[in-house]
């Protein structure tokens, strides 16, 4: 059994952890912020895992990416004058968390060139990569979303078995359905309908993908690198 490689952090992290403000333990189930809040801290992902997303005016969530070790959150909030954060962030699995000032970063990046020029590449690269959702997302259907968003979930967590591939990441069909912008009734069908057929099997909350192949070939992948076609 082998298990993905993730790609490499561009930004150094002990670089930035230097200048936290504080490092505390998360909870599940807990926020460490919500859209709408006065955004003066960002986070650095030292353990665990965060779900980023957006809650739309009627309750309904869409789950844009799952941030873990070494990850950065709430970094949309730089260089803006009375920020709010612009997306919620939910703690998925109990972790530490490093917590900077915001004016703080803000103040090294102009200081510091090569901190500048990383971060600059990072935001570059996150940038690419939520596009390349948004575009499955819009121009694949339900089907396609769904597709796309099991494909990203081997690349960041697929721990591969020979010819089948298991995510290894417990989530419920309705967690999964918010990844996709569709309802649970939606990707219950089409995850029963890849089951019948052999394309999935599900044990224990954890989805084993049988037959990729078949989901890229659905979609028309592009076979995009994994450092952009993931879910973090």
């Amino acid at each position: 059994m082998t298990t993905t490689i993730k790609p490499t952090q561009s930004i150094e992290i002990k670089e930035l952890l230097k200048f936290a403000d504080r490092i505390f333990t998360s909870e599940r189930g807990r926020f460490l912020f919500q859209e709408g809040m006065k955004a003066d801290e960002l986070y650095v992902i030292i353990s665990g895992k965060i779900q980023i997303s957006k809650i739309t005016a009627d309750g309904r969530e869409l789950s844009l990416r799952i941030c873990g070790e070494n990850d950065i959150c709430g970094e949309l909030t730089l260089f803006t004058e009375s920020p709010k954060y612009l997306l919620s962030a939910k703690v998925l699995e109990e972790g530490e968390i490093a917590a900077i000032k915001k004016d703080v970063i803000e103040s090294e990046i102009f200081q510091n060139s090569k901190l500048a020029y990383e971060f600059m590449k990072w935001m570059s690269d996150h940038f690419r990569k939520t596009q390349t959702k948004f575009r499955d997302l819009v121009l694949n259907g339900k089907r396609g979303a769904l597709f796309s968003t099991l494909i990203r979930m081997t690349n960041s967590y697929g721990v591969h078995n020979g010819e089948s591939i298991l995510i290894d990441l417990p989530l419920t069909n309705q967690e999964l359905a918010n990844f996709c912008g569709t309802s649970r009734e939606s990707t219950n069908r089409i995850l029963s309908e890849l089951k019948r057929d052999n394309i999935i099997s599900v044990k224990k909350g954890k989805i084993t993908v049988l037959d990729l192949q078949y989901l890229k070939d659905e979609i028309g992948c592009e076979n995009c690198s994994a450092v952009y076609c993931s879910i973090e």
